[in-house]
């Protein structure tokens, strides 16, 4: 991991970033109905986030991807908030510090932006982002927000943006 590059995504990561998603699904054995797997828009992240007020990164690892994440605003709710989505890794990436990372730069587009909080969905299994997701102020809710479609993911959490950031 020596060449670690976190850019905007293009059009032709629009494959690598959909099969790195689907990896991470599968390889850790997550529910594919009711979560990101089976989302539309999956092999079309880069027109997905090619939008006002949205941006998706990826993570590439000498010039393979190796995960990405981003933000958009929260479907069908009327409120200033975006959500963290779609953040993934590889197992080769994790337990580097990317993750965090990742969090960070999406958290500060996200105050660029000029929302107010940002929210997200995850899975109950999914103990190591909801330690990273915890350490970066995010606080849990007893119920979700908007409506994702994602059915499978209980676990709801939220954050107040600094606008200063």
């Amino acid at each position: 991991m020596s060449h670690i590059i976190i850019r905007e995504i293009q059009k032709e990561d629009n494959p690598k970033i959909a099969a790195v998603i689907r990896e991470v699904f599968t390889v850790d054995n997550y529910p594919k109905t009711g979560t990101a797997f089976a989302d539309v828009q999956l092999d079309f992240m880069f027109e997905t986030y090619d939008q006002p007020r949205a941006v998706y990164f990826v993570v590439e690892n000498e010039g393979k991807i190796i995960g990405g994440g981003g933000i958009s605003q929260l479907e069908n709710s009327t409120e200033n908030i975006c959500e963290l989505q779609k953040m993934y890794f590889l197992p080769e990436a994790r337990g580097k510090g990317l993750g965090f990372q990742m969090i960070q730069l999406c958290l500060a587009q996200a105050a660029t932006f000029g929302y107010e909080k940002c929210y997200l969905e995850t899975l109950p299994e999914m103990k190591a982002a909801q330690y990273l997701y915890q350490k970066s102020g995010f606080e849990y809710l007893c119920e979700p927000l908007g409506n994702t479609g994602h059915s499978t993911c209980p676990v709801w959490m939220i954050k107040t943006l600094d606008p200063k950031k």
